[in-house]
């Protein structure tokens, strides 16, 4: 005999039929201070996010009511910087955890479908050539449009048998590879890369290696530390130091790259999501490399709104990978090296 089986609306239970919008949080009933504290953003950003997201969240439903593109958003951003689906803050905006969670897919995928509209290198010269004045006049390091570097975001283990995403501390984790400028803004963010690779891995087989080596950012170069091997297109600090040049380009080097260590502590400050503080991503590495990367939207389009990016306090230290590992990592391009002495000589003797 078939057993019958009613499959439950959470919201429904909870609060009845009615419109065919569940909409109970309204922004304009609360202070901004509720919003920052909650939602860890202003009330206008909010309604910024509506307005770009808003299309893409009202999707059509067979649920007995759609919940509202206003309250998705903000169960997103709760998630996203709190880490975690907290039955208060699902009690706040009215909907239960269960939504929540469908929530911040819906929201998730919406900032990545917009990632590229956010996240890029300048297109024009001018705006280039401005970078590199930008992180001249910080430390004295020419030509530079971009600083590098790698940080692993916790996630759940895909199955026990899959390995690629165990790291060397032996956790489960995705290795990212972001690029930013001197504000902070990040310009390259690949979030897919298993936790397994070590950082110049990820870089070798990354589509941003790609672009540098097919010429796409002449008379250019990164900035990364020791993690990386050196390249003609990414200039990486000395291992020692022996010169009056070599010391002055290693202090230049590592005052300039500290912008994108300063730039992932606040990132991780802001969206404790990525932190590991209320523990790993409990999702698959393809939904996790998407929560990464939405929250790294976020960031930029923050920037975009005047909002300090550096504002938040950090979470500490970026961890750098072992001091046996930096010998390693000395340059094998002798082209790459022979770019590296003459800058030495050129600017730093």
């Amino acid at each position: 005999m078939a057993v019958p089986i009613t499959v439950l609306d959470c919201d429904l239970l909870l609060y009845g039929r009615g419109h065919r919008t569940l909409d109970r949080f309204k922004l304009d009933d609360v202070t901004d201070e509720y919003l920052m504290s909650m939602y860890g953003f202003p009330r206008q950003f909010i309604y910024y996010l509506v307005e770009l997201l808003g299309a893409s969240l009202s999707r059509p439903t067979q649920r007995s009511r759609a919940i509202s593109p206003e309250t998705q958003i903000l169960a997103a951003l709760g998630f996203y910087t709190s880490g975690s689906f907290q039955t208060r803050m699902g009690d706040a905006i009215g909907i239960s955890q269960a939504s929540m969670s469908r929530c911040v897919a819906h929201v998730t995928e919406a900032l990545v479908e917009r990632a590229s509209q956010f996240i890029h290198f300048p297109a024009d010269e001018a705006a280039v050539q401005s970078l590199k004045d930008e992180f001249y006049g910080l430390a004295g390091m020419p030509g530079v449009i971009g600083v590098v570097d790698c940080i692993h975001v916790a996630i759940k283990a895909p199955n026990a048998e899959d390995l690629s995403y165990v790291n060397r501390k032996g956790l489960h984790s995705l290795n990212c590879l972001i690029v930013c400028d001197i504000r902070g803004a990040l310009m390259t963010v690949e979030t897919s890369w298993p936790g397994s690779l070590q950082d110049c891995a990820v870089l070798q087989q990354s589509s941003l290696s790609s672009q540098f080596e097919t010429g796409m950012h002449k008379d250019s170069w990164l900035l990364g530390d020791s993690s990386f091997f050196l390249r003609t297109w990414l200039m990486t600090p000395l291992h020692i130091a022996e010169t009056p040049a070599e010391y002055r380009y290693n202090r230049a080097h590592s005052a300039t790259h500290s912008v994108i260590e300063k730039t992932l502590r606040t990132l991780c400050s802001r969206f404790r999501c990525l932190d590991g503080s209320k523990g790993a991503l409990q999702y698959s590495p393809e939904k996790s490399s998407h929560i990464i990367l939405a929250c790294c939207v976020l960031h930029n389009i923050s920037l975009e709104h005047g909002m300090d990016v550096w504002s938040s306090p950090g979470t500490g230290p970026i961890e750098q990978p072992p001091e046996g590992e930096y010998e390693q990592m000395e340059s094998l391009d002798l082209e790459a090296d022979r770019i590296r002495q003459e800058l030495m000589l050129t600017h730093f003797s």
